[in-house]
């Protein structure tokens, strides 16, 4: 017990650090990689403290010139410095207005180049989709969790449709990737941080040129049973595994 707020006050220090250095560096260089490449570091430093060993499989899927919207399950709290640290390439962050108003930190993802989504509204949230998939247009990649909100229970939520507008409004690929293993680390709304090991895996791209508008719906159920049917299939798989040890 005494370990996790250590972890805790730890996490707060070194995002303080990394965030200041993050804003300095914008100021020097033009675009938001060498920010990133600070982000991971202090995404690292995270990890370690917490005890949480990262597996990566599947990064021969994707290609580092090309820009994706990378999709991702939302299992907790050390989703974003999973998947910072580990999918080593330049991508930005599609995340709610809210962490932007963050002391320092929101300022640092600014700085990086990380899109606000304000969800406020309807209107505003389609003009930040709008101008979203002109960033994306112009060659870079971003990362969204389709569920909108962290698993409430270990399983995957419903997907919500902005991701799957922006997919095909920018006509740029779809990249599946699923978090295992995360959850019992440090469950929603719960503040213990518990060691383990996690398996980021990396699906093939998914074509959005072949969806519009109208038939976003269907691109949204492809990408959902991609990422459920992997998922589930591990947890069936690590389950079955645990029981076999014990008898």
């Amino acid at each position: 017990m005494i370990r996790t707020p250590l972890i805790v006050i730890w996490v707060v220090l070194v995002t303080i650090y990394f965030s200041i250095s993050a804003i300095i560096i914008s100021f020097i260089t033009k675009s938001g990689d060498m920010p990133n490449k600070v982000a991971a570091i202090w995404a690292r430093f995270i990890l370690a403290a917490s005890r949480i060993k990262v597996k990566v499989i599947g990064l021969s899927n994707i290609d580092p010139s090309r820009s994706y919207i990378y999709m991702s399950n939302h299992q907790g709290n050390f989703d974003i410095p999973i998947l910072q640290a580990y999918l080593p390439v330049q991508f930005r962050w599609l995340a709610k207005a809210e962490l932007f108003n963050i002391p320092v930190f929101g300022y640092a993802m600014g700085r990086a180049g990380h899109i606000s989504i304000d969800r406020s509204n309807r209107k505003s949230a389609l003009k930040s989709l709008k101008n979203a998939a002109r960033i994306i247009r112009s060659g870079v990649s971003v990362l969204i969790f389709p569920e909108g909100t962290r698993s409430c229970d270990g399983n995957i939520r419903h997907f919500k449709k902005g991701g799957f507008f922006l997919a095909v409004d920018s006509g740029v690929p779809i990249v599946p990737i699923i978090i295992h293993g995360l959850w019992p680390l440090m469950l929603k709304n719960r503040v213990l941080v518990r060691p383990g090991n996690v398996l980021v895996e990396i699906k093939e791209p998914i074509e959005s040129t072949e969806y519009s508008r109208k038939t976003k719906d269907d691109l949204l159920k492809k990408v959902r049973y991609v990422i459920c049917e992997s998922f589930y299939n591990k947890k069936r798989g690590d389950s079955s595994a645990t029981k076999s040890q014990r008898h």
